[in-house]
């Protein structure tokens, strides 16, 4: 289901917020299920545990701190660097380029950025891959962010600070609704990208945000087909 966008309720934006992961590339690519993989590997060989034991503690972690690098930094002051290259040396083939969706993102007016729990490294290969890196301004990642994920105040506090965002005259897209909440409170329009038709390839029951409906304005499962309508009357 696409629910066209009411592009009056865009005419005033002039800067796109996009998250990356299962945002700007569908979630039926399965793509992030590559890192989700490299995570419980990666706990399982730091606390020598058996991968099922692993996975557990991740998916804890996750719930507790709002990423699993988050929880290993502070349960196990783990380097940041080691885990963010070791989990996203993954195969960037499985996606497949969008030019519908680049050329949509490249017509939008105004400022376009990424805005990730990822690395920057993460985000560029990614990008570049689905075919739309070049038409983003800047790239704000987990680094930038201190290494506070989103849904954390302070980390779109940061970002809109360091890019001069304004937060009624920006827009952001998100697969997860706590991650627009904040958003929602500084102003902004929000988009929840969801999977096609409703039917996830991968998730858990705690991925569900039933209790955000009030941050989110409008739901996609289409990103292309709604930027382009957005395109079209502007």
């Amino acid at each position: 289901m696409t629910q066209l966008p009411d592009t009056a309720r865009f005419s005033h934006v002039t800067d796109w917020v996009f998250d990356l992961d299962n945002t700007l590339y569908p979630h039926h690519s399965n793509l992030f299920s590559q890192i989700d993989a490299r995570m419980t590997a990666y706990v399982s060989e730091l606390l020598s545990l058996p991968r099922d034991e692993a996975r557990k503690l991740q998916k804890e972690l996750y719930r507790e701190y709002g990423t699993t690098l988050a929880g290993l930094i502070q349960r196990h002051g783990i380097d940041s660097d080691d885990f963010l290259q070791k989990v996203h040396d993954i195969d960037y083939t499985w996606l497949v380029p969008d030019p519908t969706l680049g050329t949509a993102i490249h017509q939008l007016p105004g400022r376009k950025f990424i805005f990730t729990n990822g690395n920057r490294s993460h985000a560029e290969r990614a990008a570049r891959q689905l075919g739309i890196l070049d038409h983003f301004d800047d790239i704000f990642d987990i680094v930038a962010a201190g290494l506070t994920p989103k849904p954390a105040r302070q980390t779109y506090e940061r970002f809109a600070a360091l890019h001069a965002v304004t937060g009624p005259k920006a827009v952001m897209f998100e697969d997860l609704a706590r991650n627009l909440s904040v958003p929602k409170s500084l102003g902004m329009t929000t988009v929840l990208v969801v999977p096609r038709n409703f039917e996830p390839t991968f998730s858990e029951i705690w991925e569900k945000d039933e209790n955000y409906e009030d941050d989110v304005d409008f739901v996609t499962d289409d990103l292309g087909s709604f930027l382009a309508a957005i395109v079209e009357k502007t």
